[in-house]
């Protein structure tokens, strides 16, 4: 892509994003991501009710009278974008190309992150990881994580889910919130890793689809290349088995990942390309909060 061409997308995804989380997000996103643990605030008199493990007892025995550590919730959080940069995501039949989509999503969840003074991290995966961008924080970072997002080129077009959940396993030393980011057209299964993955983070899943692969159009014969492998067939859309045969297969697919998410005690979010992200976003951080 060219520079110019580039910074113009670049800027055009920033006033997007950084709208959403200004004005629709703002709240809600602090809620529903609490911070990682209690830090030290102050000392002050202990009080009736309050808990005797809290006493410090070298404030205590300076002053001669009980006083107790008040702890306030630490905010600050490390949040990972985990995105699927497959050969499949270069699909698209209605508004966007699910690469499109899962790159405004993301820069809205950055700039979120960032507006709430948290660190954002990127980690770009196909059946490999492809690059790793640590956490850091500020305007600077995040518009070269968008410039990533748009003009970023994958050595391999297959996935590896499981792989990814590793490497955020041993690369993320303290607890973070880790948004996989993915259409999830895996044949392994990650249950396992997903599992252990969750326990150590708190990780949040966003599929997005194309309308095309829950149902097909009629319209005759129909050229299909699988993108991840160059598999090419032509199949006959006019025939009301295959039609269903498909929409089948869509839903016995979802059903098999839902399990394996409530399994895993992650949340899930699914997003079509022609769909309005933002009102799953808003739906997803409410039911956090």
């Amino acid at each position: 892509m060219e520079t110019a061409e580039l910074l113009k997308k670049v800027r055009k995804i920033e006033i997007k994003a950084r709208g959403l989380s200004a004005n629709v997000f703002a709240g809600q996103y602090h809620s529903a991501f609490k911070g990682r643990g209690m830090a030290f605030s102050e000392v002050r008199e202990y009080q009736y009710g309050d808990d005797v493990r809290d006493i410090d007892w070298n404030v205590t025995a300076r002053f001669h009278r009980p006083y107790v550590k008040v702890f306030e919730e630490e905010r600050e959080l490390t949040v990972m974008l985990l995105i699927d940069v497959s050969g499949s995501l270069d699909f698209g039949t209605q508004k966007q190309m699910k690469r499109d989509m899962v790159t405004e999503i993301a820069a809205t969840i950055a700039f979120s992150a960032i507006q709430n003074n948290d660190k954002i991290g990127v980690v770009f995966f196909s059946d490999h990881i492809e690059k790793y961008i640590p956490p850091k924080k500020g305007r600077k970072h995040i518009l070269y994580i968008i410039r990533e997002l748009l003009d970023f080129k994958p050595e391999s077009k297959r996935t590896d889910i499981k792989q990814a959940l590793e490497f955020l396993t041993s690369v993320a030393k303290r607890r973070c919130t880790a948004f996989v980011l993915s259409d999830f057209y895996v044949q392994q299964d990650f249950l396992q890793t997903l599992q252990i993955c969750n326990r150590k983070h708190d990780v949040v899943a966003v599929q997005v689809y194309d309308l095309r692969a829950k149902e097909l159009p009629d319209v005759g014969l129909m050229r299909v290349v699988d993108a991840e492998t160059g598999f090419e067939q032509y199949i006959d859309t006019s025939s009301k088995r295959l039609r269903q045969a498909h929409q089948h297969y869509w839903m016995n697919r979802q059903q098999q990942l839902r399990e394996t998410m409530n399994k895993s005690n992650v949340d899930m979010i699914s997003i079509a390309t022609n769909d309005d992200f933002v009102k799953h976003l808003l739906m997803l951080f409410k039911q956090r909060s």
